[in-house]
């Protein structure tokens, strides 16, 4: 479905989609986690989207929040659109996804950030949740907006950044309160600079960390099937390949480069790359690790 028209005026929205599509499966299917931790994050996302609006926050405090954290390339935000897909499909859709720039926020004017941030979960959220349809909102790189108070530098206005954070703990509550069909997805690659009441607010955290040696073999898979289905490179030289990565903590996204980097090592493998071997693939890791090589 192509994506759904901004209404005129709103700030910090960088588009809004209709799931389910066809074209987001990949975001769910390609990202390489465990099955278990895709399993959990989607039965919050029913639940929550289903439930949350019968559930009292004191008996059973449901806030409609849940935290991707782990390092830059382990397919967060990829996989937070991917999770609003499958949560359409099980729910039989449509459902809104809105995408929150946390980065239109800061402002040099003192209180500026305070007001748009105060406009985004009091005025554009609830308005687009009046739609009726479930929502998952994603707040990218969310320490850019929940910024800790605790770790608030100088160098910015620490009053500011303390307002803009009450603001948004104000919003996520109001939200919570009033718009039940509304979830949001948070990542963030340094939890540490995430204020401790944002936290305290998820309903679930989900660590997303570097893959493992089976991961990383079933990623290197997809990305040479991706190339040419025809590619076949021996499970010991991708077990090798592996290991190097592992122990280098290399994250998902350079693992699938490194499938590039093999690619682009010769001219006849650019033109024709369905003559990938393993011994391509081993020098490509090499070339990228020096201190790597598995032989």
């Amino acid at each position: 479905m192509p994506s759904v028209q901004l209404p005129p005026g709103v700030e910090g929205i960088v588009r809004l989609n209709e799931l389910p599509d066809d074209a987001w499966r990949d975001r769910w299917d390609r990202i390489v986690i465990a099955p278990e931790a895709k399993d959990r994050l989607l039965n919050y996302m029913l639940f929550t989207l289903r439930h949350r609006g019968r559930l009292s926050q004191v008996g059973l405090p449901v806030h409609g929040l849940v935290l991707l954290a782990g390092p830059p390339g382990t397919g967060k935000t990829t996989l937070a659109g991917g999770l609003a897909d499958q949560a359409a499909r099980a729910l039989e859709g449509p459902l809104l996804f809105v995408d929150v720039d946390p980065h239109a926020f800061p402002s040099q004017m003192l209180g500026e950030s305070q007001r748009s941030t105060a406009r985004l979960f009091e005025r554009t959220l609830p308005d687009l949740a009046r739609r009726g349809l479930p929502m998952v909102v994603l707040l990218d790189e969310v320490e850019a907006l929940a910024v800790s108070r605790r770790g608030a530098s100088l160098e910015t206005n620490p009053v500011d950044v303390h307002r803009s954070t009450d603001a948004v703990l104000a919003g996520l509550d109001h939200v919570a309160r009033t718009c039940p069909n509304v979830t949001f997805v948070a990542t963030t690659n340094h939890v540490l600079g995430v204020d401790e009441a944002f936290l305290s607010r998820a309903d679930l955290v989900e660590a997303i960390g570097y893959p493992g040696a089976q991961a990383i073999v079933a990623i290197l898979e997809d990305a040479l099937r991706e190339v040419a289905p025809t590619i076949a490179i021996e499970s010991r030289v991708l077990g090798e390949v592996a290991e190097a990565c592992v122990a280098a903590s290399t994250d998902a996204r350079q693992v699938r480069k490194l499938v590039l980097r093999a690619i682009t090592s010769r001219r006849e493998l650019a033109l024709e790359p369905d003559r990938l071997s393993g011994e391509d693939l081993l020098g490509a890791l090499v070339e990228a690790r020096p201190d790597s090589d598995p032989r």
